[in-house]
């Protein structure tokens, strides 16, 4: 079920929230929380049934080995480490089976000629967030942050649907106070307003421009076996700016129905493709992603706390890590391993004392953005080396119609990302107006008519 479906719009969002404001004014607390949990859980289980027992396996074992942690307070640090490292271990066993097992086989059989059988298992839909989700609580409920003693709310925590697939990557002590609010508890007029806002933004930025950019890349990376000049560098931006716009579109659509809730959840995206640095750069894409790989692996790991070079290789692992979370496959290490190259050198830089024009920041770093987008989107070290060697070859510069409309649709896109303010922004300026709703309902409307269109969020296989 796709937020841009009519089965989602027109059914399940409006049923889950009328019977959850319904449940809060009748029945105690805990049954409209309830109601969430199952509902949430329905949500999951639409895409796929066979999904449901691993995801609340899941949920049980963190769960009890979230209260174990927090009821070891008291115990000896060494115990609750061995606790922590007990309930981490196992979350991570959970997501190398089915997301890396393949990988590991593929490479053994390919470095010692064996011939392993591959598991060929199904990656359990939005398992990467879940489980990432889950780690950053066992190490809250570690560090006293997090408390959790009801298996309702717990529940809730980890599947509430509007953030459950592809994030955004919640903390429990950021979220479940909100549930727990005598306010929250009723419908407010000015959430569901806002909520509907940034709602339509995002189901827009999804459905009209990111869906439309999605077969030049799908072109230029799955089907061409060899792309010219300008059909390489139509295909590049246009994944560079189709992610953007699905992911980020796709986070304003978590934010907006989380409102209608009376949930505030964090905001991912703050206009990336505007940043001058590396640093910049990492400071507005994915944040909440951000802010765990900074929290839970860069500071555990020493940080800048343990001199130069040892920051440097922090830095370095920590992206090593995000790429490989993002896909099991050596094009997202080389991603991951660029943008930590990228990260060391930026400081190595900034050591010289040279300031560059802001124009020059921003142009190296979205070439560097949109070169390394190339490893990403790629499936086979094959599919990147054929879009290069067309981006930085000059034979093939035949231009047609075809790529002409195409160059106007992506020149669109940047302008949009570049220049006009960004959902956060317009949402702060948001006011339950006359014009705000014809804006809403025009882009409701508008984007309704793509709903025919071949439709997949891109962080979903992450």
């Amino acid at each position: 079920m796709l937020f841009n479906s009519y089965e989602f719009i027109f059914i399940f969002w409006p049923v889950s929230f009328i019977v959850y404001f319904l449940l809060n004014r009748f029945c105690p607390p805990l049954v409209g929380k309830l109601w969430l949990a199952v509902a949430s859980l329905f949500f999951y289980s639409y895409w796929s049934i066979k999904s449901l027992p691993l995801i609340l396996a899941s949920i049980a074992f963190n769960y009890v080995m979230g209260r174990t942690i927090s009821h070891a307070a008291a115990k000896p640090i060494r115990l609750r480490k061995a606790l922590l490292t007990v309930g981490i271990t196992g979350n991570l066993l959970l997501l190398g089976y089915y997301k890396y097992a393949d990988f590991f086989i593929t490479n053994v059989n390919s470095l010692f000629d064996s011939h392993i059988r591959l598991l060929e298992l199904a990656l359990p839909l939005g398992i990467s967030f879940f489980t990432f989700t889950q780690i950053a609580y066992l190490v809250d409920a570690y560090r006293g942050n997090a408390k959790e003693y009801s298996i309702v709310s717990y529940v809730l925590f980890v599947t509430f649907y509007p953030h459950l697939i592809a994030g955004p990557i919640l903390h429990h002590k950021e979220m479940m106070p909100q549930f727990d609010r005598v306010r929250s508890k009723h419908i407010i007029p000015g959430n569901v307003a806002r909520g509907l806002f940034v709602f339509c933004i995002g189901l827009f930025k999804k459905v009209v421009i990111a869906d439309t950019l999605a077969p030049i890349a799908t072109q230029g990376f799955d089907v061409s076996s060899g792309l010219g000049f300008i059909e390489a560098w139509t295909t590049s931006l246009a994944y560079t700016f189709q992610l953007y716009f699905d992911f980020s579109g796709y986070s304003d659509m978590a934010i907006g129905i989380a409102l209608l809730f009376n949930i505030k959840l964090p905001i991912n995206f703050n206009s990336p493709y505007k940043a001058v640095s590396i640093q910049d750069f990492w400071s507005r894409w994915h944040m909440t992603l951000s802010r765990f790989l900074k929290d839970y692996i860069y500071i555990p790991l020493g940080g800048n706390r343990k001199g130069t070079y040892r920051t440097y290789f922090n830095l370095i692992a920590t992206f090593l890590i995000g790429g490989f979370w993002h896909g099991a496959g050596w094009t997202f290490i080389i991603w991951g391993l660029l943008h930590g190259v990228a990260q060391v050198s930026q400081r190595l830089w900034q050591r010289t004392g040279i300031a560059l024009p802001r124009w020059c920041g921003w142009l190296i770093t979205f070439l560097f953005i949109n070169a390394t987008w190339v490893f990403f989107r790629a499936k086979t070290w094959d599919d990147a080396l054929k879009v290069f060697r067309g981006m930085f070859s000059f034979d093939g510069l035949h231009f047609s119609l075809d790529l002409a409309s195409q160059v106007l649709l992506i020149a669109a896109a940047a302008a949009v990302a570049l220049f006009v303010h960004n959902s956060m922004e317009w949402t702060a300026r948001f006011k339950p107006t006359v014009k705000y709703a014809a804006i809403i309902a025009g882009l409701f409307v508008f984007s309704l008519l793509y709903f025919n269109q071949v439709s997949e969020f891109l962080y979903f296989t992450f």
